[in-house]
């Protein structure tokens, strides 16, 4: 993707460095998001992946260096509804929990009109139109508890397209689901970054099953590798082994569309 240097970038990180005691966690992290992107963040664990979203999301602050959100400083940002975020293990729902999956795809849109206010006419349309987006609008009155694995994760994901967020974050989106829910996921993230122009930023270990889809790569292991092409993610396997990823998952379904 070209990126043209006027644009205001929707995240600009600059040496940013987070530190527990006496532990490094992320040492000296630089890169810029912009608008449109679609970008997969790998890296082994303990290495800084969740701690760098954290950070991104104003969740947690940095040791140093800076986190500019549009063009802004985390701390004078306020359009919050602009990022939809779904944590890891965000699907994992307790059986009993009584809610269907309207309910939760409802929550979504607080964000854009507070805790107290009642559901307009535009907040139904957007709750059905991200249920719709998420292949999941056939299943609005089932008990969120009674779904399975993949679509449990993409009731997550429509509560947070409900507020009609220019950038979704997900971590780890995939722990714990089946490899066909994976793959039908990934389609419907390429199709939301295609056709909707929301920006994407996630969290994997499945890179072979998105490599044709995504526009960039950032290895995070303590310091950031970025790898402009994922299209040669195989090249860039060297870089992946030393970072500690399983080869195998960089060659999982690559040529399956």
């Amino acid at each position: 993707m070209q990126v043209k240097e006027f644009r205001v970038p929707i995240f600009d990180v600059k040496g940013l460095s987070f530190h527990v005691g006496e532990q490094t966690i992320l040492q000296n992290i630089n890169f810029q998001i912009y608008n449109g992107e679609y970008i997969a963040i790998i890296g082994p664990n303990g290495g800084g992946k969740t701690t760098l979203i954290r950070m991104l999301l104003g969740l947690q602050k940095p040791s140093s260096g800076e986190i500019r959100l549009y063009g802004k400083k985390l701390s004078e940002f306020k359009e919050w509804y602009k990022i939809g975020y779904v944590p890891q293990r965000a699907a994992h729902v307790d059986a009993n929990f009584p809610a269907t999956v309207e309910d939760i795809v409802n929550m979504g849109r607080v964000a854009r009109r507070g805790f107290f206010a009642g559901m307009s006419k535009e907040d139904r349309v957007k709750v059905e139109d991200a249920m719709i987006k998420m292949d999941i609008l056939d299943l609005r009155e089932r008990m969120v508890g009674t779904l399975s694995g993949g679509q449990r994760q993409r009731v997550m994901i429509a509560r947070a397209l409900a507020s009609s967020p220019e950038i979704l974050i997900l971590d780890e989106p995939n722990t714990g689901v089946d490899v066909v829910s994976q793959q039908r996921f990934y389609k419907l993230l390429a199709k939301l970054n295609k056709e909707e122009g929301i920006t994407i930023l996630f969290i994997t270990h499945d890179i072979g099953v998105i490599a044709d889809d995504i526009g960039r790569l950032f290895t995070i292991n303590q310091k950031a590798t970025i790898c402009n092409d994922p299209k040669k993610v195989l090249s860039c396997e060297e870089m992946s082994e030393l970072y500690g990823i399983d080869a195998h998952l960089l060659h999982n379904h690559k040529h399956e569309h």
